[in-house]
């Protein structure tokens, strides 16, 4: 991907390696190179985007996540494992990838991030989504009961439900009893908040 048009990158890292690695796997792209411990000299450059290493373990991030979220640059960070992407997100980061991504990977962060758009190697973007909690086993829903399900996120009455499938209410409250059992619920709203938290539906 020809990322060559654009502002200058700075890369940022306290490993003298791992800068000169970075600026040979972007040559060409109008590089500079500098120590994450000179944060002084990395805010002065005229670099808009900074390709910033937070380290091989998880004592070097958390030193660097305070620094990173001062940085008046748009941050692509190199993170040591996924567990920390919220982290360096929640800190102003709007690149996240691995530590040993390639140049492929990391020309298109920049093509991105230069667009205004974040962007997350895959195995990280799996660390930003909120954990959700397993269906038990035996408690799916029958197809019927999730399109009575996908109705009531929608606020839907009993009446209104019935209307839209072509059945009876007495059917309808039929299946939202089902489903606040199976999920464990005692309200409509409850049984909406459980379904999204398990995947079943999207809110």
């Amino acid at each position: 991907m020809d990322v060559a048009r654009g502002p200058e990158v700075v890369v940022i890292s306290e490993d003298p390696l791992v800068r000169s690695g970075l600026a040979s796997l972007l040559k060409g792209q109008g590089i500079a190179s500098a120590s994450a411990t000179s944060l002084t000299a990395a805010a002065d450059a005229t670099a808009e985007i900074a390709v910033w290493d937070l380290g091989a373990s998880t004592a070097d991030v958390l030193d660097r996540l305070e620094e990173l979220q001062s940085s008046r640059h748009t941050v692509i960070a190199l993170l040591p494992d996924p567990v920390h992407a919220a982290s360096a997100y929640a800190a102003g980061a709007r690149g996240l990838l691995l530590r040993d991504a390639d140049g492929q990977a990391l020309a298109a962060a920049l093509a991105a991030t230069r667009a205004g758009l974040v962007v997350a190697d895959p195995i990280v973007a799996e660390a930003l989504v909120p954990t959700r909690e397993p269906t038990p086993p035996g408690l799916e829903l029958t197809p019927r009961e999730g399109q009575v399900l996908g109705h009531l996120s929608s606020g839907l009455s009993n009446k209104e439900i019935a209307q839209k499938m072509g059945i009876s209410d007495h059917t309808v409250k039929f299946h939202v009893n089902a489903i606040l059992q199976k999920l464990g619920a005692s309200t409509r709203t409850e049984a909406v908040v459980s379904a999204a938290r398990r995947g079943l539906i999207t809110l």
